[in-house]
């Protein structure tokens, strides 16, 4: 009876099965044939549509898994994150090792499955599972993250990790290998990128191991790789929203100079205008303005606020260096002296996850 309801969806719904696949357990599994219908193998009752749209793609190599909570250092009293647990196969192996084990999971079916295999191992006391968009969910106390987390959601996920008001110790996240690489990248790297600039001013990242695309179910595209986010214990002392739109700014174009990008006329005029609500007094310590002048009203003229902002770069050395070559404390120095200049990047509207 079963068989027959899966062959009804999949002659029903044959446009969707060429995005999704049909999941069974790990004693199951499905394959096309040649002329390209889903041919289903089926061995157990138990069985539902990944959507790999959505990043669904569950990890089943034990040994992985188990090397995965190795890494992760987690004690006999910590409270875990996960986020996106599927059906469970990680959380098991976290809830052998972790005192309490907090799940993020949006998906229905998902979490009814997981809330069944918990009880089977009569764990769920263990275990609290909160059904809802992990981008839009208030976190509560944990001391570490270990998750798969969905491909499509990384890298606001990671921002809010990174900038949110959670205080935890790692986050051990199982994360495409392309953009693991992003985030692994370094001052003068051709991947550097502001990702990685983001990120590491507020955290350390390493790298733990590859995972082939075969570890998955169904596989994804690409091969996946294992970092550790360690949060630092000394943070800058610097305004997040202004730091934020300007990496913004100055990763746009990261290997132009940012003589060359500074110049541009549309950016003259977009931080102009930033910059008439973000500043309030302007003192240079170069102008023929005397001292008493302090509270000068902002250039209202473009070409005269462009002298402004080349002389910022000029002065201190920054008129030929290239944004994808500075360090961290090249940054935050180069910001301070636009600030202190008179000169803004961040605007009033409220800011969103996707915008780190």
């Amino acid at each position: 009876m079963i068989q027959r309801r899966v062959s009804r969806s999949i002659k029903s719904s044959s446009s969707s099965c060429l995005s999704s696949l049909l999941l069974f357990r790990r004693n199951s599994h499905s394959q096309i044939s040649s002329n390209g219908q889903v041919v289903v193998e089926k061995k157990q009752h138990d069985g539902l549509f990944l959507q790999k749209s959505k990043g669904q793609h569950l990890l089943t190599n034990t040994r992985i898994l188990d090397a995965i909570v190795r890494s992760s250092h987690v004690r006999p009293t910590d409270t875990v994150l996960e986020i996106g647990p599927g059906t469970g196969n990680l959380t098991m192996k976290l809830l052998e090792s972790a005192h309490h084990v907090v799940a993020v999971e949006l998906d229905k079916r998902m979490v009814e499955i997981l809330h069944k295999r918990v009880s089977d191992h009569a764990l769920q006391h263990k275990l609290t599972i909160i059904q809802k968009d992990v981008l839009k969910t208030d976190f509560p106390e944990f001391d570490l993250v270990v998750a798969n987390i969905p491909y499509n959601i990384s890298s606001p996920l990671i921002a809010k990790l990174v900038y949110g008001s959670n205080t935890f110790r790692t986050a051990t996240l199982l994360l495409q290998k392309e953009f693991s690489r992003r985030l692994l990248a370094n001052p003068g790297d051709s991947d550097f990128n502001r990702l990685a600039v983001n990120v590491k001013l507020m955290a350390d990242v390493k790298f733990v191991m590859d995972v082939s695309k075969r570890e998955f179910f169904p596989p994804p595209k690409v091969d996946s790789s294992v970092v550790m986010i360690t949060p630092k214990e000394v943070k800058p002392d610097v305004d997040v929203r202004e730091w934020l739109a300007f990496t913004r700014t100055c990763f746009g174009k990261k290997n132009k100079t940012l003589g060359s990008m500074f110049r541009q006329k549309k950016k003259v005029v977009e931080l102009l205008g930033l910059s008439k609500a973000g500043v309030t007094t302007y003192t240079n310590a170069s102008s023929d303005v005397e001292e008493e002048e302090e509270g000068l009203c902002l250039d209202t003229d473009a070409s005269v606020f462009k002298e402004r902002v080349i002389g910022v770069l000029k002065s201190n050395g920054f008129e030929d260096k290239r944004p994808s070559k500075l360090s961290h404390g090249e940054l935050l120095r180069l910001l301070s002296l636009f600030n202190q200049a008179g000169i803004f990047f961040h605007s009033s509207l409220p800011m969103d996850l996707h915008d780190y």
